[in-house]
């Protein structure tokens, strides 16, 4: 067995870190109209230098900006594509006195269009600051996140009275964004998709029913959606696709095991990789990996960003043989769960448990696969 000369790699990782309290600072002053947005770049621009030896440091072989410029994982991209708004989440109070995030939804106002390059100045400054032989990855959200939460209900029917052209119009928007990438020399990029994982919870599948939508058909759905992507990927590049269940503060949206949406995932959809999150008893077993096509490889999310306490070793290699019975062990490869901090809040792990928990990875991957 032997590393890999192109991504995903045996030791990945999903893309968001912790941003150091200068970040903060500084996006809090901007908020308030006391830092400009030169200002603020400079800012991120010294904190993404700092994060990319961060990873280096670690022995990653994929290196991304930390997602140091966004607040969200997904809105700071989707309200950059013309057409797309955002319902900016805010505090609810429940019922039983608690309060709670409400999740945001991204409303669809007008045809969905690409009208400006969204990431190609970030990709840039990132690549600008990687050593030779290290590979930047950019971190995308799916298009899907465009229709699961919103449903029919959040795209308008003015402008798209049936829903073929709009896959079609989001489709060629995201090709249109990866061209861009490509011309400037990306060749990673991933898709984070909450929406099929969320699809195996009986909660979720239960609220999409309410939304008008069936469960068991729209896994098959997205895959041909995120098809349409995939058709349009520029040669060269790799395109991969990340699952979670919410990664929101340590907390989770969703539970359940990969089987009601598996075979459409695993077989149908084009992608070159997946990160499935496998990190504890709610991601359920390795048996959907069955599906898995020869050509395809799955990245293990086995070790948690939501708590600090650090895995073993023999607990992640005893996971990754259960995972190889159903799957080729040269398939797979390792990573955490999700991101450090898939919003600016971020998790509630510490830096250093954020560096061991990297370390951690790259080693048993060295151990594994050589």
């Amino acid at each position: 067995m032997s590393t890999r000369p192109h991504p995903p790699f045996r030791a990945d990782h999903v893309g968001s870190f912790l941003r150091p309290k200068r970040l903060l600072d500084a996006r809090d002053q901007h908020q308030k109209g006391e830092l400009s947005k030169e200002g603020l770049r400079a800012v991120e621009d010294d904190a993404i230098a700092e994060i990319v030896k961060f990873q280096e440091d670690v022995g990653l072989q994929s290196i991304t900006d930390g997602e140091f410029r966004r607040t969200y994982f997904h809105i700071d991209f989707l309200e950059q594509l013309g057409g797309v708004k955002a319902d900016i989440p805010m505090t609810v109070l429940k019922p039983d006195g608690v309060k709670e995030l409400a999740p945001p939804v991204m409303r669809v106002t007008d045809k969905v269009r690409h009208v400006k390059d969204i990431q190609r100045a970030d990709f840039e400054y990132l690549k600008s600051r990687i050593s030779p032989g290290k590979t930047a990855k950019v971190t995308i959200p799916s298009p899907t996140m465009l229709h699961f939460r919103g449903g029919r209900a959040g795209i308008s029917r003015e402008h798209y009275p049936d829903l073929e052209p709009f896959y079609q119009d989001v489709a060629n928007a995201y090709g249109d964004e990866l061209r861009s990438l490509a011309a400037a020399g990306c060749t990673y990029v991933q898709m984070d998709d909450t929406n099929l994982a969320y699809l195996c919870d009986d909660k979720m599948r239960e609220a999409a029913r309410g939304r008008g939508d069936d469960p068991d058909e729209l896994p098959y759905r997205y895959a041909s959606f995120i098809n349409r992507v995939v058709a349009q990927k520029p040669a060269g590049m790799t395109l991969a696709v990340h699952l979670c269940r919410g990664n929101f503060k340590s907390t989770w949206a969703a539970q359940g095991g990969y089987e009601p949406v598996a075979e459409a995932l695993l077989s149908e959809m084009g992608v070159d990789g997946y990160f499935l999150e496998y990190d504890d008893a709610r991601s359920g077993d390795f048996k959907p990996l069955r599906f898995l096509p020869k050509g395809k490889t799955v990245v293990l999310g086995l070790v948690t960003t939501k708590l600090g306490q650090l895995e073993s070793k023999d607990d992640i290699k005893r996971r990754i043989d259960e995972a190889s019975k159903y799957v080729s062990l040269d398939q797979l490869c390792l990573s955490p769960q999700c991101g450090f901090s898939s919003t600016v809040h971020g998790n509630d792990i510490a830096v250093e448990a954020q560096r061991a928990k990297l370390r951690l990875i790259v080693e048993v991957a060295q151990e594994v696969w050589g």
